[in-house]
């Protein structure tokens, strides 16, 4: 019998429960037992959802009340020291190592946080030193095992693998696999109790297999899965997720476990090869149903698929399911009744996709009948490739046009530079990255306009207010460049597609970023292009406000690409390059109208680098040669930034620097300038922002703090090519926080400013009159004469 399995399901919940009772809980509002009862709910609801959906496998562990990677970390006593002893209840620890502590006399920043693989979820990232103890210190896994189990639902227990722990983790110093053989004695002690408890299978997560591993890592994988053969009584079922193994197939198919489970969306030509090396007596589960996009699955194409796994293996030896959990899509599309019927019926969210994967394990055991759902599928499928709406002939033609002038500024950034020497800016020019506070009052507004009950007038009126307030206070505050606020906006990407056409939105989509960050990305089904100006009127009525620069705010063609739902009827540099192109003409609109400096974010451009290296030439001509095309059209006196942020940046430095941006903004406080390491190594050409304020927390950084990592920067960065900036816009913090890390910020740079200033004054006055003469593009020079 060909079995239906699921890897996991998003956590939280169809209308955002876990979202609301996170944030009550971190209020105040409410205590841990009915935080916890929120989450138990939940849980029970979606096993049974699973249940009902015909899911012969169903996941546990797979919810956690912040990030499954740190719900890893505090399991196996992996917990820093400096979170030790400190709060009262394991659950402050647990969100403090999470969110930072600012309260009762602690003070603690969060852990560091990151991109999981190549997807817009963050890890808390887990830390590691030679004298690391491990030990089983939660009881959490087993508890959901037998909470299933009563609830009359046998679940399949995932935890991630010991080997992508600890490569995913940082190790303070030494070889992090010499801490494998005591972590590897506590997963055979959980996988024991877990056997205890009844479980027949347990799902190891190793997403790591689809990168590139060393000789070291296959050895340490070996080793590792031998010892966890060595507990007997429960099977072991090896998840591999988001692409193919390559070369870390011979090891991956050696391992003595019960079960593979592969990536058949992302890698279909694994699938013999796989097989043919895979002992018979191995269950192989094929990932069929795309746990990463919206697209209905074509049941008649991935059933061709799953038969031909069945004929090299046996019925009994195949399961099917989705590609990877099913975290990275929204729940359900029960709610969204205003979403085009035709879009509508081109799409599958979670609870779709379970209904989908049934489908098929049920087409497979009962051959030659195909439910109803393979005649939807092969309607929906037909329909979305003859729909004109996805085709737009001038957008093609366009596309077709593009010169390799277009993705080059006129002049190179040393000619630039001396250009923007015009923009007055002092040493360390201070700025935010865009956003500020959404307050309940502006969410408000906006619902109220959306749903009739203000007027466009009263509407505008309310964001001119806000706007208003903004420029003042950043004016008060001694910011150097401003920004509007983006109060028009509810989010950096559904902004701008319900701006371009090919988008299409849904009212209830959201997703797990982080923690309770969740968004909703919109679907690009069609050809992309810009009707009209997208930001140029809120930006010019800003800049009206001051006399100081306003920064006009965009968000780049790749991250545009990366937080979106894409459409995959053609490659995803093609759909880049459309988007790339409304940027552009946005960019000039911005130009004309009088804003000498813009910020074109791209967050995700890292993010989106494929996991092999030998791929990665490939997307860097594309990503990078879209952000150029949607930055290159304006002058030399035009300061173009673009800002990224959690993600490992060192490894791609170079590509940064092909970017060209005049200046580019990174996270780097919770790494405590890590970054910077990349700096030391490669002499980058352009100015930089290295974030000194950690706004994915709630924590308030000092003034000490914020200049000890500027002194940091400033050891490897020209200090002429330093910005003073946060880590990432802060819409999702308060004004109470927002307000004095602002001052603080402001003061850091002001401090290491006058430290220079100084130290230049003193080399000027020990230097001779030819030598200190010609100071027009000297910017220690001019903020000495300012």
């Amino acid at each position: 019998m060909t079995l239906s399995i699921n890897l996991g399901f998003p956590r939280i919940g169809a209308n955002r429960e876990l979202k609301a009772a996170q944030e009550s809980f971190w209020a105040g509002k409410i205590n841990e037992d009915q935080l916890q009862a929120v989450a138990e709910s939940l849980k029970l609801k979606h096993w049974k959802l699973q249940k009902e959906s015909g899911i012969n496998s169903i996941p546990s562990n797979d919810f956690t009340l912040y990030d499954h990677v740190l719900d890893t970390s505090v399991m196996f006593g992996a917990v820093p020291e400096r979170y030790k002893g400190k709060f009262d209840s394991h659950l402050s620890m647990y969100f403090a190592m999470a969110r930072g502590h600012q309260a009762d006399g602690v003070d603690i920043p969060a852990m560091e946080m990151t991109k999981w693989f190549d997807t817009n979820y963050h890890y808390i990232v887990p830390e590691f030193t030679p004298d690391t103890v491990f030990a089983l210190d939660s009881t959490k896994i087993v508890k959901e095992f037998l909470d299933a189990k009563a609830a009359g639902v046998m679940t399949r227990p995932v935890v991630l693998g010991p080997m992508s722990f600890l490569l995913l983790g940082k190790m303070q110093s030494g070889d992090v696999l010499t801490l494998l053989p005591s972590l590897i004695e506590v997963y055979a002690e959980l996988l024991t109790r877990l056997k205890e408890a009844g479980a027949d299978w347990v799902q190891l997560d190793e997403p790591i297999l689809v990168t590139d591993l060393d000789v070291d890592a296959h050895s340490a994988f070996k080793k590792a899965y031998d010892r966890l053969a060595e507990v007997e009584g429960v099977k072991i079922l090896l998840a591999t997720y988001f692409g193919a193994l390559g070369e870390n197939i011979r090891i991956a198919t050696s391992l003595p476990v019960a079960g593979l489970h592969i990536d058949l969306v992302r890698a279909p030509q694994q699938l013999e090869k796989v097989s043919a090396l895979l002992p018979d007596d191995v269950v192989l589960s094929v990932g069929v149903v795309n746990g990463r996009n919206v697209w209905r699955t074509d049941l008649h194409a991935a059933l061709k698929q799953i038969q031909k796994a069945v004929d090299l293996r046996g019925t009994d030896n195949v399961w099917v399911g989705p590609s990877c959990s099913l975290l990275h899509v929204p729940v359900g599309l029960s709610a969204e009744s205003e979403i085009d019927a035709e879009i509508k019926s081109w799409l599958a969210f979670a609870t779709e996709k379970l209904v989908e994967v049934s489908a098929l394990s049920k087409a497979c055991n009962e051959k030659g009948s195909l439910g109803p759902e393979f005649t939807e599928s092969k309607a929906a499928i037909a329909t979305r490739r003859a729909s004109s709406r996805v085709h737009n002939e001038a957008v093609s033609e366009r596309l077709s046009n593009v010169k390799p002038e277009m993705k080059s500024r006129q002049n190179g950034y040393a000619v630039r530079k001396e250009a923007q020497l015009a923009l007055g800016l002092p040493l360390f020019p201070t700025t935010t990255i865009g956003s500020f506070p959404q307050t309940k009052e502006v969410r408000a507004a906006r619902a109220e306009f959306k749903s009739g009950k203000r007027t466009q007038s009263e509407y505008d009126q309310f964001l001119k207010s806000e706007i208003e307030r903004t420029v003042s206070i950043q004016e008060q505050m001694g910011l150097d460049v401003l920004v509007h606020g983006e109060f028009e906006r509810n989010d950096m990407v559904e902004y701008f597609g319900e701006r371009l056409s090919g988008f299409v939105f849904t009212k209830n989509g959201w997703v797990q970023s982080y923690g309770s960050r969740c968004v909703k990305p919109p679907v690009i089904y069609g050809d992309v292009s810009r009707p009209q100006p997208m930001t140029v009127e809120w930006t010019s009525f800003a800049q009206s406000l001051t006399q100081k620069h306003m920064k006009g705010m965009l968000t780049g063609p790749v991250t545009i690409l990366q937080w979106s739902f894409v459409r995959d009827d053609q490659p995803r540099s093609r759909t880049c390059e459309q988007i790339a192109f409304a940027i552009r003409d946005e960019v000039s609109d911005l130009e004309a109208a009088g804003i000498r400096i813009i910020q074109i974010d791209e967050p995700a451009i890292r993010e989106g680098l494929p996991l092999r290296r030998e791929n990665w030439n490939e997307y860097h001509s594309w990503a990078i040669g879209a952000f150029r095309l949607a930055s290159s059209s304006v002058k030399d006196s035009t300061q173009i930034h673009t800002h990224m942020c959690y993600s490992e940046f060192n490894e791609v430095i170079e590509s940064v620097a092909a970017m060209d941006a005049d200046v580019v903004s990174m996270e780097t406080s919770r790494s405590d300038m890590e970054l910077l390491n990349a700096f030391a190594k490669f002499n980058y050409p352009n100015e930089v922002g290295p974030g000194v304020y950690d706004i994915h927390s709630p924590r308030i950084p000092t003034e000490e703090e914020m200049v000890d990592l500027l002194t940091k920067a400033v050891a490897v960065i020209p200090a002429e090519q330093i910005w003073v900036n946060p880590d990432c816009g802060l819409k999702t913090r308060r004004w109470e926080e927002v307000t004095p890390a602002l001052e603080a910020m402001v003061a850091a740079a002001v401090t290491v400013r006058r430290n220079m200033i100084d130290s230049s004054r003193k080399t000027i006055d020990a230097a001779s009159p030819t030598e200190t003469s010609n100071s027009a593009s000297d910017p220690v020079a001019q903020t000495l004469s300012a």
